[in-house]
């Protein structure tokens, strides 16, 4: 009681006016904000199959309200269509064709040992840099990054199986791979199963349920800034969720595919059937272009809305925590999904082409203070243009780093949804011993493929057009001439490919 006295007697001696300069410092440091934290939430195989963007079967409501707060970004695109690249296209800031990582086992610090990932760029500037769940790609004898993070990565499953019943042959070749364990002579596991569990019985839920705890332990830090990487598995295959997911969907009206051929004058080497879906059953053991019957992609459709609402509700949970704690005023949130997924269009499943359904992602950034929220942008946007637009929303320096950057800040985008910094997005793919390197312009993708190693090679082309939808229907590039060469013109500015970097020694 004496302390309190004397120091009311001190404010008293200090007069109104001292009083009330004291009172205005003090409400202005209280309202000063501190660095933004930022949580960066990863989706695997996430196409835009979300509600906001305006796709009419997926149930998202989580993803729907937080795309009210924050922007958009409807032309967003990988540089990669496949997990362990376009992970290291995000965390690096480097296109493949820029870093030579076109695959896995090819673990970017044995050919840039100095690298600075973008969350070890935050870490350098105070951050405390936490990751859960699926984040750098860890499987195929790939492996985490331990200098990104302030404290070890926290590691969780990708391919999960609950129900006894889909146990009966024992650890599965998926299982394996991503243990990076070897997988000779292993089953392959089912493609779906749909348990009554709860949500954390799956690897999502319980990385949902870290994140929150986290974010409760963050809070009690106030003057340390985060970077919270939360990765979520599904709707990864297998579609392994809780039954009340699949529960949300009506099987039999699930829209089928309407094209399920490949692109008219498409080269041979440019498409694909199996490769990843094949190593599920009961999908044939060697798939060819002849489509599934109705029924199985009804059953793999199903499964994968279902899991994209399965992942919706996980993230909702974080979201709501982070409100809860009153987090969501100073932390940036990035919803990223790693690249494009197929359907059964075209004939293709999952992803590993150059074409417009297997790259076009959901990309939607929160930043509190810029730009309006609940806006959208037809800004040509890329995965490695993450790494500088975070950084200078942080207010920190520009990166100067020893690894390829090839980023640019979409920050001011944040700000007026009509600026406009690309015209195009690159991205690369390759495929029989070919590298497909791509730009995707407003209306036109062009793919020039070149045999890897044989520059002399004459290159072969594929435009298409998407002024009538997402699906590439027929290649023009004979027919179209003059708009080929004008887009050869744009691609010939960027550098020459590097050449696939050598396999990394496994651990």
């Amino acid at each position: 009681m004496k302390r309190r006295n004397a120091g009311f007697k001190k404010l008293t001696a200090l007069g109104a006016v001292g009083f009330a300069l004291l009172a205005g410092i003090s409400c202005a440091m209280a309202s000063k904000p501190d660095k933004p934290n930022v949580l960066l939430i990863l989706v695997d195989d996430l196409r835009p199959a979300l509600g906001t963007y305006g796709d009419a079967t997926a149930l998202t409501p989580h993803i729907d309200r937080f795309a009210s707060k924050g922007m958009r970004f409807d032309r967003a695109y990988a540089n990669q269509a496949v997990c362990a690249p376009s992970r290291f296209n995000l965390l690096l800031g480097s296109r493949s064709s820029s870093s030579g990582i076109y695959g896995f086992g090819q673990n970017f610090r044995d050919y840039y040992p100095d690298a600075v990932t973008l969350p070890q760029y935050f870490k350098q500037h105070g951050y405390r840099t936490e990751s859960m769940g699926k984040v750098f790609h860890i499987g195929h004898n790939t492996y985490a990054d331990q200098d990104s993070w302030s404290v070890p990565h926290h590691k969780e499953l990708v391919i999960e199986y609950v129900d006894p019943e889909s146990k009966k042959e024992g650890f599965t070749r998926e299982e394996a791979l991503f243990s990076n364990q070897l997988a000779q002579g292993l089953p392959r596991g089912l493609a779906w199963e749909s348990p009554d569990v709860a949500d954390d019985a799956y690897a999502d839920g319980r990385v949902a349920q870290r994140a929150v705890e986290r974010l409760r332990d963050l809070k009690s830090q106030p003057d340390q800034p985060f970077f919270l990487a939360v990765g979520f598995a599904r709707p990864h295959l297998p579609f392994s969720v809780p039954q009340k997911y699949w529960d949300l969907y009506d099987e039999d009206r699930l829209p089928l595919p309407g094209r399920t051929v490949r692109p008219e004058g498409a080269p041979p080497y440019a498409v694909k059937y199996g490769t990843e879906i094949d190593q599920y059953a009961p999908i044939p053991e060697k798939v060819t272009e002849e489509p599934f019957t109705d029924s199985l992609t009804r059953k793999l459709i199903h499964g994968y809305y279902a899991g994209v609402s399965y992942v919706d509700a996980q993230i909702g949970k974080v979201l709501d925590e982070l409100a809860a704690l009153g987090l969501d005023d100073n932390t940036i949130v990035v919803l990223w999904g790693d690249h494009g997924y197929l359907l059964g269009e075209m004939g293709m499943w999952t992803k590993h082409v150059n074409y417009e359904l297997a790259n076009h992602i959901p990309l939607i950034i929160s930043a509190p203070g810029v730009g309006q929220p609940g806006t959208h942008t037809a800004q040509l946007t890329e995965t490695v243009d993450i790494y500088p637009t975070l950084v200078e929303l942080a207010g920190l320096p520009v990166p100067q780093v020893p690894q390829p950057f090839d980023g640019l800040s979409m920050a001011p985008v944040l700000k007026d949804p009509e600026a406009r910094i690309r015209d195009h997005a690159y991205h690369c793919f390759p495929r029989g011993g070919r590298l497909g390197r791509a730009i995707r312009t407003d209306r036109y993708r062009l793919v020039e493929w070149q045999k890897i190693g044989n520059a002399t090679e004459t290159p072969q082309y594929e435009l298409y057009d998407y002024q009538d939808g997402p699906m590439e229907v027929r290649n023009i590039a004979n027919e179209r001439p003059e708009v080929r060469k004008t887009l050869q013109v744009i691609l010939a500015r960027h550098p020459v490919p590097m050449p696939a970097r050598p396999q990394s020694p496994r651990h």
